[in-house]
């Protein structure tokens, strides 16, 4: 099944533009089994989510074992959950391949997180897998973000006719949508830029991360994300959730502060 035809399903069955973040980190973990941890979050949170997004770092820095959890925890989440491989993966043409086929075939992820700093080239893997999902970063939540992607770069002849880079790497990401299968990620504590992003983009899936610990307001991605077409966002929460409780009723704090939060972006939909 195509990836937004997958998130369309989950988003209806459970009301929820919620993706939880499956980034385990054994300094704030209050059990040290990383399965038992995820496989808790999951039971305890399948029913409110639209997707959840694993970030590969957090399992490559348990080593060669970081994977196999990694694998299990795929395993874990209900078939009809979409999973997107937070990897930001980007290379040249033969080792993008292999990340693609690591990402999608290996490990069957349904979406993954990409960058696009080396240029079309290195994404084509990725675009090509056409019911994949492929999340192209664009402005990201991270407050360095504007070291590079606030640049003003040139979009035609004449230095007047400048655009900050995230707008032309969004422009670019929609004349390189031939399968119906990129987004965009785009920071929610970025509210001016995401609403300029949404006018650019009006119908492409928009990854939003960034509400929470980082300070994005949930209104804002709601309202700024899915702009006057309604179109689809995917609310990346993980630390505020899976970090909800430090005890061990860690999994019904993360559930009740993911119903929480599900429940406020669901205020905000009109």
């Amino acid at each position: 099944m195509p990836f937004n035809d997958k998130l369309k399903l989950a988003s209806q069955k459970n009301n929820s533009l919620l993706c939880v973040g499956l980034d385990p980190n054994l300094k704030m973990m209050p059990i040290g089994d990383v399965v038992s941890f995820n496989n808790q979050i999951i039971e305890a949170t399948s029913d409110l989510v639209c997707a959840y997004k694993p970030n590969f770092a957090f399992y490559e820095a348990l080593g060669s074992n970081g994977l196999r959890i990694l694998e299990k925890t795929r395993k874990q989440i209900p078939d009809w959950i979409p999973v997107i491989a937070d990897a930001k993966r980007g290379d040249i043409g033969s080792t993008s391949e292999a990340y693609a086929k690591a990402l999608f075939d290996t490990f069957a992820f349904d979406a993954a997180t990409v960058n696009p700093y080396m240029g079309y080239d290195s994404l084509v893997p990725f675009i090509q897998y056409s019911e994949r999902g492929v999340f192209i970063l664009c402005k990201t939540s991270n407050t360095g973000s504007a070291d590079f992607q606030n640049l003003l770069v040139s979009e035609g002849p004449g230095e007047q006719n400048t655009i900050p880079l995230f707008e032309a790497v969004a422009i670019k990401a929609m004349s390189w949508n031939k399968h119906g299968n990129i987004g965009l990620v785009v920071g929610a504590n970025c509210p001016a830029e995401l609403r300029r992003i949404r006018q650019l983009c009006p119908e492409l899936p928009l990854l939003i991360p960034g509400i929470g610990v980082q300070g994005g307001e949930i209104s804002d991605a709601v309202t700024n994300g899915r702009g006057p077409q309604k179109a689809s966002i995917i609310i990346n929460c993980a630390r505020t959730i899976i970090y909800a409780s430090g005890g061990n009723d860690f999994a019904s704090a993360a559930r009740t502060k993911a119903q929480m939060i599900r429940d406020e972006i669901n205020k905000h939909i009109l």
